[in-house]
């Protein structure tokens, strides 16, 4: 689902980021700063996020049908002040969200078939306005750019959309962090154009799902988007960097950061092996239960009580440094969490 931005026949000429719009973070918040053209000269258009971060997806978590027998996909309304007021109770960095202008909003499966979208605690939908208003500081935003993929745009109709939601966020975001992410390459690009203080990372799936659009279909290609548009990180399915672990090498050679999402964030031991791969954040749904398990396993660890995530085994220690996995660990994680292998 998606948020409402503005109408686009109020849409005004494109709106120039003001030079004294940079970002004044808070101390208290793990984040980094709006980069703007000095920067990415700087970092080669890359953008390095200082500590693993922890975004909730769609606020909460994102919902299923009421049906479902996970608490988490039936709880909060996704995307709504409630649901992202929930989330920022937790030690969290962002919360991620779904933007697009003047768009019906359904939920729709991926074999397409819609169904009536039921939770257990119902909020209306908002837009991005009230949003920046209403949530509290000083949590960051991930917005995602939401387009259908059955269509084709123009560059005129993405510059309609775009300047869009770039009025209300330069409008109204103030201090907060503002990250934008979109699964569709020439928005990613274009909208990167368009601005230049908040960052630009590419959504893609990593290989998962083939598209006509071949710049979508791996993370060799997702590379090459970024580095062609001058965005500054990837936001991929979990599972993609786990079959794929050198593309992390790669991705960190070309100065991007990187972010990753998908059901599989919601394991403990699967967000614990990303940061020792140098994985710079993670989208979760089950917010507490991994913020819970982060606190815990980054705390400083007592010499005799080194038990490690995977408990018994005592094969992984608690403190360690990023990028410093070995074969021995993902092999475990594996053994521990066979869906990265057999989906």
């Amino acid at each position: 689902m998606a948020l409402k931005a503005v109408h686009v026949s109020d849409l005004p000429n494109l709106v120039q980021v003001p030079d004294n719009a940079a970002l004044a973070l808070s101390d208290a918040v793990r984040l980094f700063k709006g980069v703007n053209e000095d920067d990415c000269d700087k970092m080669k258009c890359g953008c390095k996020l200082p500590n693993f971060v922890v975004m909730g997806h769609r606020g909460s978590g994102m919902n299923n049908m009421l049906q479902s027998s996970d608490h988490v996909k039936k709880s909060i309304r996704e995307n709504s002040i409630l649901s992202f007021n929930a989330a920022v109770k937790f030690p969290i960095d962002f919360i991620e969200f779904d933007v697009q202008v003047g768009k019906p909003l359904f939920r729709k499966t991926k074999d397409g078939r819609i169904f009536e979208w039921k939770v257990e605690k119902d909020d209306p939908l908002c837009t991005l306005q009230e949003v920046m208003e209403k949530v509290e500081h000083p949590v960051g935003f991930n917005i995602e750019l939401k387009f259908d993929d059955q269509m084709v745009y123009t560059e005129n109709e993405f510059t309609r959309v775009l300047q869009a939601i770039l009025q209300v966020v330069n409008k109204y975001a103030q201090d907060r962090p503002i990250i934008f992410s979109s699964f569709h390459p020439d928005a990613a690009q274009l909208i990167r154009k368009l601005q230049t203080l908040y960052p630009v990372f590419f959504l893609t799936n990593g290989g998962s799902q083939i598209y006509v659009d071949i710049r979508r279909n791996s993370l060799e290609d997702a590379i090459k988007v970024c580095l062609t548009g001058g965005l500054q990180g990837i936001v991929s399915e979990v599972r993609a960097i786990f079959r794929n672990p050198g593309a992390v090498t790669r991705i960190k050679e070309s100065k991007l950061s990187l972010v990753t999402y998908g059901q599989l964030n919601n394991v403990p031991k699967v967000v614990y092996m990303q940061h020792r791969m140098a994985v710079d954040g993670v989208i979760v749904d089950s917010v507490q239960e991994i913020t819970e398990a982060i606190s815990e396993c980054f705390k400083p660890a007592k010499d005799s009580e080194e038990d490690g995530l995977f408990g018994e085994e005592k094969q992984m220690p608690v403190k360690t440094e990023p990028g410093t996995f070995l074969q021995q660990e993902f092999s475990l994680l594996l053994k521990h969490v066979p869906e990265l292998i057999h989906s």
